[in-house]
């Protein structure tokens, strides 16, 4: 193990021993002085943390989440020099944490967090204008063979728990008291301008919506979502996506000559 390597592994272990070869240029005790370094990383780590899912923040409030982000930060070191990008498998992380097992939905909140991240941090893609999708919706002449493709930002999640209900409740006022947390939604989270959305979409809106980010047709991408809700609405769908700037590009797929 190189030296650095043992550096930062003492920047995050749990025994706060400070690594051998530190000394001080003005004669301070090097221990100390790391201690205050090694103290400024795991803070820094920390609000990060609370920074990316405030919402998570609020649900266990602030004493747990330290010291659940504490824990974190000892286990899971950052992998990446972009501070944005740290605390991509926390989600992971809480729904193994034995102390918040009596929120079970807290996982998916965290999922649901990071997805806006994310989306935050997602490419600048222009989004095609409304009466541009329109026009070609209406006069292309095989819709069926017509790929829609969705802005960078777009993900979607699916949840046995209600955590659009729960991190709308978060934005506002509003009374917890009354919402059902075991009710299952699906989410949609977008960038739309500078603005991150959370919307809460049906089945086959996700399973479309997944078709159309894996580069299915049309006519492929409704079948999906008709199979996983008969009652997809594609109309409905549709104005959503378009409504909110979620298209970037229209094209044809091209077909494979034998």
């Amino acid at each position: 193990m190189s030296w650095q390597d043992s550096f930062a592994k003492a920047l995050l272990a749990s025994d706060p021993v400070c690594p051998e070869g530190i000394f001080s240029s003005n004669g301070a005790d090097p221990a100390s002085r790391f201690a205050v370094y090694r103290n400024n990383v795991h803070s820094s780590l920390i609000n990060a943390l609370a920074d990316g899912y405030p919402v998570i923040r609020q649900l266990v409030g602030d004493e747990f989440f330290q010291a659940m982000a504490g824990v974190y930060v000892q286990a899971f070191p950052p992998t990446s020099p972009v501070l944005n990008e740290y605390g991509s498998d926390f989600a992971s992380f809480i729904q193994g944490f034995a102390p918040a097992s009596s929120l079970p939905y807290l996982a998916d909140m965290a999922r649901l967090e990071c997805l806006r991240v994310r989306a935050y941090h997602a490419a600048d893609t222009p989004a095609l204008d409304q009466q541009t999708v329109i026009a070609n919706l209406q006069h292309q002449s095989s819709l069926g063979n017509l790929c829609l493709q969705l802005h960078p930002s777009l993900a979607t999640l699916n949840s046995a728990y209600a955590v659009v209900a729960l991190w709308a409740a978060h934005q506002t006022e509003s009374s917890l008291s009354t919402l059902n947390p075991l009710h299952a939604q699906r989410a949609l989270v977008l960038r739309n301008g500078l603005e991150v959305e959370v919307f809460s979409v049906d089945i086959g809106s996700v399973a479309f919506i997944n078709s159309l980010n894996n580069g299915w047709p049309l006519e492929m991408a409704v079948a999906c979502a008709l199979d996983a809700a008969a009652e997809f609405d594609l109309h409905k769908c549709l104005a959503l996506l378009i409504g909110h700037g979620a298209i970037t590009h229209l094209h044809t797929e091209k077909k494979v000559q034998p």
